[in-house]
């Protein structure tokens, strides 16, 4: 009995420790940086404009990158394309750039990125999947 009641209380903490506000995201690692990427609206919409922000962090020092450059890039099977170079924001570590999707379907997409703004420096890559959405209805 006892053992039961201990299973139900953590079972209880766990799915309330699903509950948490943490950030939704996909979570990147290239060499050296850490990527929390995170897009509104989620997922995006073909013909609406899709803002990504991303966080990048130093994978030794766990230290946002403060002074850095990059962009964000995306391709359909189709062979169409979206990219926007990143614009640093206000947060520590924090990089944004809008895509424009035209079409539905899966996109292969990649941030390219460099601490410092040093060509010498290569540019580390990271991809995914993006999934776009159709546009949503007008009036809804």
């Amino acid at each position: 009995m006892r053992l039961g009641r201990l299973g139900a209380v953590t079972l209880l903490g766990l799915s309330l420790a699903g509950c948490g506000s943490a950030p939704e995201g996909t979570r990147l690692w290239s060499d050296t940086y850490e990527f929390r990427v995170t897009v509104d609206p989620k997922p995006p919409r073909a013909l609406e404009p899709a803002l990504y922000r991303v966080v990048v962090i130093d994978k030794k020092t766990k230290q946002p990158i403060e002074t850095g450059e990059g962009r964000i890039f995306a391709t359909s099977a189709d062979r169409a394309s979206t990219n926007d170079g990143f614009k640093k924001e206000k947060e520590l570590g924090t990089y944004s750039g809008r895509l424009f999707y035209p079409t539905t379907g899966d996109w292969a997409a990649a941030i390219q990125f460099r601490a410092e703004k040093d060509p010498h420096k290569p540019l580390e890559r990271v991809d995914w999947i993006q999934t776009v959405r159709p546009a949503t209805e007008p009036g809804t």
